[in-house]
């Protein structure tokens, strides 16, 4: 035979509830506005504590437990080599673009300045034909001078 014992709960020791015929605890209409289920209660209260200070990073991190650890191998392979990739090719572009501006500067610049002079004796060269042509102009008698054969050398 199991004989039962009743342990007293804190909360209830200070007010002991009244048995009633055939020793059966019955609650009034009255007392069920008091009772509330305090497990579903603090369940609630502690997850959404435990949700407000956890992070997003923390909340994907704890999703890496449900990908299998071959695909997370296959996805992190993938990833590094894109990134080892990605940082090759932005390096050698680097590299790439400081030879041909530094190669453009040291070629280009003096090619331009010599460009430059070029076209500045071909202008002043067109100014003295046009200039030349104004005089023949002007004195329409006059005979064109004769250039001289020079001596070759």
């Amino acid at each position: 035979m199991v004989k039962l014992h009743e342990v007293e709960d804190e909360h209830f020791s200070t007010e002991k509830p009244q048995p009633s015929k055939n020793d059966a605890l019955l609650v009034s209409d009255d007392e069920d506005e008091d009772y509330s289920d305090t497990d579903s209660e603090i369940s609630e209260t502690e997850e959404d504590a435990e949700l407000d200070e956890e992070s997003f990073y923390e909340r994907l991190s704890a999703l890496k437990d449900m990908i299998p650890p071959s695909a997370r191998r296959t996805v992190n392979n993938s990833v590094s080599s894109l990134t080892s990739f990605t940082k090759a090719s932005l390096s050698f572009s680097g590299k790439a673009l400081w030879i041909i501006s530094t190669s453009a500067f040291l070629i280009g610049v003096p090619w331009a300045l010599a460009y430059a002079e070029e076209e500045q004796y071909i202008q002043m060269e067109r100014e003295q034909g046009m200039i030349k042509g104004a005089n023949e102009m002007l004195t329409p008698g006059a005979e064109p001078e004769k250039k001289e054969a020079q001596p070759t050398l």
